[in-house]
């Protein structure tokens, strides 16, 4: 078949029409030719048509979502977005553009959720907001060393709770658990840049400012707030009613209620005797 030029076929391709409501794509081989030519003989359809077909468009927003999929018809899709198949959006959920929701996510009513924001395996409760760029229900970072030497991935294969009247701020990361389900608690306040390990489980009405880190498998109680910066490692329980300073780092159970700062976390006051004594010697 004879050759046509490159420039002329990318035309083409452009402005082709659409064939039962879709696009077709084409893979593109350029010949050998000095003029940059190509031959229709090597035009495939990439198209995936199988695939494009089970997935609708949302008359409501303009998203789209796979045909096993449940969606509320006051949900609103914005353009861009996707929802995956056997999701469940109930009424009045607003999902913004660029977002993907995952295969069998669960999303309740009322809940907000902003641009770019990736949600898989989890359940997000009622009323709640959840900001730009935010990932729920990755893998978690676990591993092992084998008999080789070599590192190897733990099966991370449960899901993350999230419940009700919850916010996320932009650029939180949630991992999903291994051997418990990672829990956010009711009315619980996440700022941005904030990472939660998975296994972890935080309770009701917690506050958790920007860049606070929690280790893996850490069980924090009700009314914790942690200021800006809080690191947290693994396996630490935390009782409720406990407030740590910004910069704080707790490496060992707090078992009675109160204020405490520092690295390691002590209570506040005898944090702040040490901060003196230090300033004292220094001079």
């Amino acid at each position: 078949m004879a050759a046509v030029n490159l420039k002329r076929l990318t035309s083409l391709i452009v402005h082709s029409k659409l064939t039962n409501k879709r696009r077709h794509y084409f893979t593109i081989t350029l010949s050998n030719n000095v003029n940059g030519s190509c031959d229709f003989s090597t035009l495939s359809d990439d198209s995936g048509a199988k695939n494009d077909q089970e997935f609708l468009k949302w008359g409501n927003g303009g998203g789209f979502l796979h045909k096993l999929a449940s969606v509320d018809p006051t949900a609103v899709i914005e353009i861009g977005a996707v929802v995956h198949s056997n999701s469940v959006l109930a009424a009045n959920v607003n999902v913004g553009s660029g977002t993907v929701i995952g295969p069998a996510v669960t999303v309740g009513q009322f809940t907000k959720i902003g641009y770019n924001v990736a949600l898989s395996n989890c359940t997000i409760g009622d009323s709640c907001v959840i900001h730009n760029g935010t990932c729920i229900g990755q893998d978690g970072f676990g591993f092992y060393v084998d008999e080789h030497g070599n590192m190897v991935k733990k099966p991370q294969e449960l899901n993350v709770k999230v419940g009700n009247n919850v916010e996320i701020g932009a650029n939180t990361c949630i991992d999903r658990g291994s051997w418990r389900d990672t829990v956010i608690g009711d009315h619980t306040k996440i700022d941005n840049l904030v990472h939660i390990g998975h296994n972890v489980v935080i309770g009701k009405n917690c506050m958790l400012c920007g860049q606070v880190g929690v280790a893996g498998s850490v069980t924090i109680g009700d009314y914790v707030t942690f200021g800006g910066r809080v690191a947290i490692r693994d396996h630490v329980c935390i009782t409720s009613k406990v407030r740590f300073a910004a910069n704080s780092c707790v490496i060992k159970d707090i078992k009675e209620p109160g204020d405490y700062g520092g690295f390691p976390a002590v209570p506040i006051n005898v944090w702040r005797r040490q901060v003196a004594q230090l300033r004292r010697s220094a001079k």
